[in-house]
C-alpha cells in the first residue's frame, strides 16, 4: 500500500507545503512592515491641527460637596445599590463573608469587625470610616487603598455612593 515512492512524495508535499507558507509569511512582513526599507521612517501625509480654546483647557474639574449629596441622599435608592455588595458583604453584625460585615461600617473604626483579617493597605489609610472615608474608598478602592484585598472596580456615580452610604448608616442604632 505504502511504498518508498508515495512515502516520498507525501513528504515533499507537506516540505512544500511549509515552504510556501513560509514564503508567504515573509513576503507579508515585507509588504505590511516594510521589511529592510523602513516604511514607519516617513511623516505622515497630511497632519490635522486640533485648535483648543484656552477657556477650555483651562477649566478645572467641578468639585462636588460631598456633604451636601449625602443629605439629599435617599436609603431606599441605596438598598437596591447594595445588591452588588451581598455577594462579599452581610449585613448582620458579626457575621463576615468573603468582606467584613457592613453593619454599622459608617463612622466605625477601620479594621475593627472582629473575626476578619483586614489587609494593611486599609488601615494605614483612614481612622474611622467616615462618610468620607467611605465614598472615597467606594469610588476607587484601589486607588485609594493601594494593595487592598478588595476586588470591586467602584461606583462611578457620586449619588450612588451618597445612597449606599446613607443606606448603610440606617441600619444600625
Amino acid at each position: 500500500m505504502f511504498d518508498t515512492m508515495t512515502m516520498t512524495k507525501v513528504m515533499g508535499g507537506a516540505c512544500g507545503a511549509l515552504l510556501v507558507f513560509l514564503l508567504g509569511g515573509w513576503a507579508s512582513e515585507t509588504i505590511y512592515h516594510g521589511g529592510a526599507s523602513g516604511h514607519g521612517d516617513e511623516a505622515q501625509g497630511y497632519k490635522i491641527e486640533v485648535v483648543v480654546a484656552a477657556d477650555d483647557a483651562a477649566k478645572p474639574e467641578e468639585e462636588i460637596d460631598f456633604a451636601l449629596v449625602l443629605a439629599s441622599a435617599s436609603a431606599a435608592d441605596g438598598e437596591g445599590l447594595w445588591k452588588s455588595c451581598r455577594s462579599c458583604h452581610k449585613l448582620e453584625a458579626g457575621i463576615n463573608g468573603v468582606g467584613p460585615s457592613l453593619y454599622g461600617v459608617v463612622n466605625r473604626t477601620v479594621g475593627t469587625e472582629a473575626g476578619f483579617g483586614y489587609s494593611g493597605a486599609l488601615k494605614a489609610v483612614a481612622d474611622v470610616w467616615t462618610p468620607e472615608n467611605l465614598q472615597a474608598f467606594l469610588e476607587n478602592p484601589k486607588g485609594y487603598a493601594p494593595g487592598t484585598k478588595m476586588g470591586y472596580n467602584g461606583m462611578r456615580k457620586v449619588e450612588d455612593r451618597a445612597n449606599l452610604i446613607a443606606y448603610l448608616d440606617s441600619l444600625d442604632d
